[in-house]
């Protein structure tokens, strides 16, 4: 038998031993620093984000940079392993730029051709965490067509970009424009980030305004096109890891409670009804590990079917994650709908992620496009 060859190989969906490290090191801190209360009482201030947890998860345990070669101060890692980071974080619905600055702006930025000058001091920067980057487009923008580029006369950058996810924690914007790829700082003259209300408290949204800006050309338009396609696609793809991550937490918080619960002398989770449903949103959450995993494993090999595993994983996990924090919600019953209990946290991030870099319907059409049969 012929052994498989790169493009025929199937995904490897299990976790390795230095993947389980890292995931033990990432709950380690989140659950010292970034626990229900925590979380609860960042969200109900000005300033959600919290520096001390950031320098330690991007600083001090390095995820920021697992992306980044190690000739640039990286760790030379993969998506495999950011996967899993972006998994605790998603159990913990951690208020931190993760996604949005070490994924998507970080795999933008080494998608150019040329990595030199600025875009190498910038992964670098980016890669021990001194600097939050982030890519000025819609939190909800599923491909670089959907994204309407700023404008440009000289260097100065001309435009307006609303829901950007994570701007307000952002040093620099990577800002597509009709002449390339632009990289602004965030204090320079002509930036302003002004905050909007989010449904989702714990990643901000903001509303991006530049009126002559002036900032760095990082790429042409065509080289701009390719590299933001590629990092909205690894968003997308590692996006699935955080909703499965809040689809577990949900089914595990829900198991626990209907273990302890009583009524009629009996915990409330040996009941048939609610064992059935327990059970059925085990199996999903089951399905929407494979999936991101898959999606994982594909972006860091580079395997040719990298687009399809990507659009699967967000059509299931998006729904998957939404589903279990409904779930969580109903059969915690009364405590389920108060302020003081995490739950609502969870759907609301759950809901948020459901849109982010497509919708489902976007990516259930991107996968019937490519298998060539008629979109639902």
């Amino acid at each position: 038998m012929t052994a498989p060859t790169e493009e025929t190989r199937a995904p490897d969906l299990l976790y390795s031993e230095a993947e389980d490290d890292l995931r033990a090191a990432v709950r380690s801190l989140l659950t010292d620093r970034c626990d229900a209360s925590a979380v609860l009482a960042r969200v109900e201030s000005d300033t959600p984000y919290d520096p001390r947890l950031w320098k330690a998860l991007a600083t001090d345990i390095g995820t920021a940079g697992l992306l980044v070669p190690e000739r640039l101060g990286g760790q030379g890692a993969g998506h495999r392993e950011a996967a899993v980071v972006l998994e605790e974080l998603g159990r913990s619905v951690a208020p931190a730029p993760y996604l949005t600055s070490a994924v998507v702006a970080t795999e933008t930025l080494l998608a150019l051709p040329t990595q030199d000058g600025p875009v190498d001091e910038l992964l670098g920067d980016l890669a021990t965490g001194r600097r939050v980057a982030v890519l000025a487009v819609p939190f909800s923008a599923p491909a670089p067509g959907a994204v309407r580029p700023a404008g440009v006369v000289g260097d100065a950058v001309e435009g307006r970009v609303t829901a950007v996810a994570d701007a307000t924690a952002a040093d620099v914007l990577l800002v597509p424009t009709t002449d390339g790829l632009y990289a602004v700082e965030t204090d320079a003259e002509g930036v302003t980030v002004e905050p909007v209300v989010p449904l989702d408290l714990t990643r901000p949204l903001a509303t991006v305004t530049l009126a002559g800006a002036v900032g760095t050309r990082l790429a042409d338009g065509a080289s701009a096109v390719a590299a933001v396609r590629r990092g909205l696609s690894a968003g997308a793809g590692l996006l699935a890891s955080e909703q499965l991550g809040i689809a577990e937490w949900c089914l595990t918080e829900t198991v626990r409670h209907t273990r302890e619960r009583h009524q009629f002398n009996r915990p409330i989770g040996s009941f048939q009804a609610l064992k059935h449903r327990m059970a059925q949103l085990w199996l999903e959450v089951v399905s929407a590990r494979a999936a991101a995993r898959s999606a994982a494993d594909a972006l860091a090999t580079g395997s040719p079917d990298t687009p399809l595993a990507v659009a699967v994983a967000q059509a299931y996990c998006s729904e998957v994650a939404v589903r279990a924090a409904e779930e969580c919600i109903q059969l915690h019953g009364g405590i389920g709908m108060t302020w003081e209990h995490p739950a609502h946290l969870y759907l609301k991030r759950a809901k948020a992620d459901s849109i982010a870099y497509g919708t489902a319907g976007h990516h259930r059409g991107a996968v019937a496009e490519i298998v060539e049969l008629p979109a639902p």
